[in-house]
């Protein structure tokens, strides 16, 4: 199955982050191919890479970037959403790239399903 993945929430503000990597990550351990993963509304803040976890807290961003190194997955950061939190490419950890809501609507079209985490 091929799946499109859209993240609406921060790292470290609620659940809905950690919930969509380790999703994502068993997805693709069970076979599933997964299409892109979109970063919308406050899920764009999985992108800095000015995020500084304690030492002995997970780093969110540092997982989905492995993640998307290891898969060849297609990380997109909604511009419109970046630019009102202050996220610009040079912000960006390796791995994510900012584009627009047209990714978004081609993942839901090119997935057999858009699994949504986060309001």
């Amino acid at each position: 199955m091929k799946l499109g993945i859209l993240v609406n929430e921060g790292p470290y503000t609620h659940q809905a982050s950690d919930t969509a990597y380790h999703f994502t990550r068993a997805a693709l351990e069970k076979g599933h191919e997964i299409y892109r993963v979109f970063f919308y509304h406050d899920g764009v803040n999985n992108s800095t890479k000015f995020t500084e976890p304690p030492q002995d807290d997970r780093h969110i961003v540092n997982r989905w970037s492995k993640l998307a190194a290891e898969h060849g997955i297609d990380l997109v950061v909604c511009v419109a959403a970046a630019l009102r939190r202050g996220v610009k490419d040079e912000a960006l950890a390796s791995g994510f790239r900012i584009s627009g809501l047209g990714q978004l609507v081609e993942a839901g079209i090119q997935g057999d399903r858009l699994v949504v985490f986060g309001d």
